[in-house]
């Protein structure tokens, strides 16, 4: 047998073993031993190895990720990096302070009222510039925070909500707020309100 022909053979019983896959049945696996009997000085068998053959991939019902159906089931589901970058820390820190125990809602709008100051041009740009803009947060203490407790359920919170907050991945409902207050207090602005979420009044 000349070798052209041995590498002809070897490549046929290659391809019939893989034809022969392709007709199984999804949700099989196929691991066998495939000799060709007209190849008497063979010194060793073919193998094809086990592949399993999903059923959802080859009809398309593949399970596809699922959107969040709420803003908690998305706080759930967001990651918390071991390390935060600079401005995550402080969207974070400011969520925390400002609003930690509250609804979910109230966290997303105070995180959402920061990103809207850094976007709007009239305010630093970043939110760490916001934060700790002079005379805005009764929190900031020496151009800083106080102590945080990073192993409370409060600060993962806080850290999802600004994942959210600056992926812009859920409306918040006063998504176009500028300024706060504590519900506790009148200042008596002159501004459009917009809503009173968790413990904050909203304003434009």
């Amino acid at each position: 047998m000349t070798m052209t022909f041995r590498v002809a053979s070897g490549a046929a019983i290659v391809l019939g073993a893989f034809v022969a896959l392709i007709g199984m049945e999804p949700g099989t696996a196929l691991a066998q031993e495939i000799t060709n009997p007209g190849l008497q000085n063979a010194s060793a068998a073919l193998i094809v190895p086990a592949v399993i053959v999903d059923q959802g991939v080859l009809d398309g019902t593949a399970d596809a990720p699922t959107t969040p159906t709420s803003l908690s089931e998305l706080v759930e589901e967001t990651a918390v990096p071991a390390e935060l970058d600079r401005q995550h820390e402080c969207l974070a820190g400011a969520v925390y302070f400002e609003s930690k125990g509250e609804p979910l809602d109230g966290q997303l709008a105070v995180a959402q009222v920061i990103m809207n100051r850094a976007e709007s041009g009239r305010f630093p740009e970043t939110a760490c510039g916001v934060v700790f803009q002079r005379g805005q947060f009764s929190f900031v203490r020496g151009g800083g925070f106080p102590p945080i407790n990073r192993a409370s359920r409060a600060w993962r919170e806080a850290v999802a909500i600004a994942a959210v907050a600056m992926a812009d991945s859920w409306q918040s409902s006063v998504s176009n707020a500028m300024f706060f207050h504590a519900a506790r207090l009148t200042p008596g602005w002159r501004r459009d309100r917009i809503a009173r979420v968790g413990n904050h009044v909203f304003y434009r």
